[in-house]
């Protein structure tokens, strides 16, 4: 009898995915999605756009008071975003 080297499927995605170098833009794209739901449906309506430049995530907001206090708030949101992501992919958020 022989053993078998059993591996979780997550993880031979996870590694194939490395390994052909989409792990990265696969799970900035995930960030960038989650964005209305880590923010809220409240704030989501104040988003005009969102995008991630060198491990920055950039969001666009229609409001200027809005801004200031999502700046305040901006390690937070950090934290939640990756947390909901699951790795480290941004280290900070500028609000425009």
């Amino acid at each position: 009898m022989f053993k078998r080297d059993v591996q979780n499927i997550r993880d031979l995605i996870m590694r194939n995915l490395r390994q052909q170098g989409l792990e990265t833009p696969l799970l900035q794209k995930r960030l960038v999605e989650s964005w209305p739901e880590v923010a809220g449906a409240v704030i989501s309506r104040y988003t005009l756009n969102v995008y991630i430049m060198n491990q920055t995530l950039y969001v666009h907001l229609s409001s200027p008071a809005l801004r200031a206090d999502l700046s305040m708030r901006r390690q937070e949101f950090v934290a939640q975003l990756n947390h909901h992501v699951g790795a480290q992919v941004i280290y900070d958020i500028r609000f425009c």
